[in-house]
């Protein structure tokens, strides 16, 4: 612990450190415009990735989490933020070895700056940070591949939930001698749910919808290990932010099924008519007393509901493709890899993953 540099990287002239206090309006305006303008685009740049201030919140807050790994640079004369990276902390368990470490999320530099090196030292400063608080192991996900994935090549997959609107911003497109009218009827869900006993997860389910997760990420090779109190931070329903559905046994009263996907609306960049694209994200998802594709299938029916136009999911945990097929997800091109820093440990495909990352 005597070698970690106790103060903070040098940043190149004219920028300075701050911390990014998830709590004050004021800074989560500049977090949130920031990320909002140059952030994670697609390759076409026609979609870029718009958090939400309460989404943001959420993400950073877990139970223990600590302030100081928020961390911004900011130009120094006129104090504008030019810089963001965080890190959250998280037991992860990798193969059969439980370890202490952090999540590493949300790094982002002004696109005019992109020349500046700024990103490198941004890694190192929040790297120090968690090193002096005795932890030395991350996990990340890029879409780029860099020295040396864990998991490599997860595909992200797309389930349209308003086909007209995906064709018409350019999302998707009508497939050959497919009309418009056969494309909506093709991706026409059930007005209702249809499994019954499935409901809004409760505060006090959580120790049973715990259990549930737990013994389920006990089959994969890369998983987070969640306490009670993780569970109700990012379990818990918070309107337009992230959404948990929960079945009961009715003879046990244990959780036997779980489902959760979380929003994450993308800007239609130059586009008037449809300034959003409102897209779910799948989360975790338990099935033990139905068939996984039948709770899935659920799970679209609500994010349908709650008015979302695309549901997505990446192929790890149980989301294999023939599943998601059968439920006329299509494959997308988008890529995910997973890293592990400074712990070394065998490949793994995306079906031994247990981990959603933000």
């Amino acid at each position: 612990m005597q070698d970690i540099r106790q103060e903070p990287y040098n940043l190149p002239a004219g920028f300075v450190w701050c911390t990014c206090d998830v709590f004050d309006e004021t800074i989560m305006r500049d977090v949130y415009t920031l990320l909002n303008e140059n952030y994670v685009e697609d390759d076409d740049n026609m979609f870029r990735f718009d958090y939400s201030v309460p989404f943001l919140r959420w993400a950073l807050t877990p139970p223990h989490y600590k302030a100081e790994w928020h961390v911004g640079v900011r130009t120094e004369k006129s104090g504008k933020l030019v810089g963001f990276i965080t890190g959250i902390p998280a037991t992860m368990r990798a193969w059969d070895q439980p370890f202490s470490s952090v999540e590493i999320n949300f790094l982002c530099v002004h696109k005019k700056l992109r020349s500046k090196r700024l990103a490198p030292v941004l890694i190192k400063e929040v790297t120090r940070r968690v090193n002096c608080a005795g932890i030395f192991q991350a996990v990340y996900t890029a879409g780029a591949v860099l020295p040396t994935p864990v998991a490599s090549s997860s595909r992200y997959w797309h389930r349209s939930l308003n086909p007209k609107k995906l064709i018409e911003v350019g999302f998707s497109r009508l497939q050959p001698r497919m009309t418009m009218a056969r494309t909506l009827k093709l991706y026409k869900l059930p007005e209702e749910i249809q499994l019954q006993g499935l409901r809004p997860i409760q505060k006090q389910d959580v120790p049973s919808v715990c259990r549930l997760l737990t013994a389920h990420l006990n089959k994969f090779k890369l998983a987070s290990l969640f306490t009670e109190a993780e569970v109700e931070h990012w379990f818990l329903t918070q309107e337009g932010v992230v959404y948990c559905y929960v079945k009961e046994d009715p003879a046990t009263r244990e959780i036997s099924d779980m489902l959760s996907f979380y929003v994450l609306p993308s800007t239609i960049i130059g586009n008037k008519q449809y300034p959003t694209l409102k897209a779910a994200y799948s989360f975790y998802n338990v099935a033990t007393s139905v068939p996984f594709v039948q709770l899935m299938s659920e799970a679209l029916i609500i994010a349908k509901q709650l008015d979302f136009d695309v549901f997505n999911a990446l192929n790890i945990l149980d989301n294999d493709e023939e599943i998601l097929k059968e439920l006329k997800f299509g494959i997308g091109d988008g890529r995910l890899q997973y890293y592990l820093y400074n712990w070394r440990c065998k490949d793994m495909q995306p079906s031994d993953v247990g981990l959603v990352l933000l």
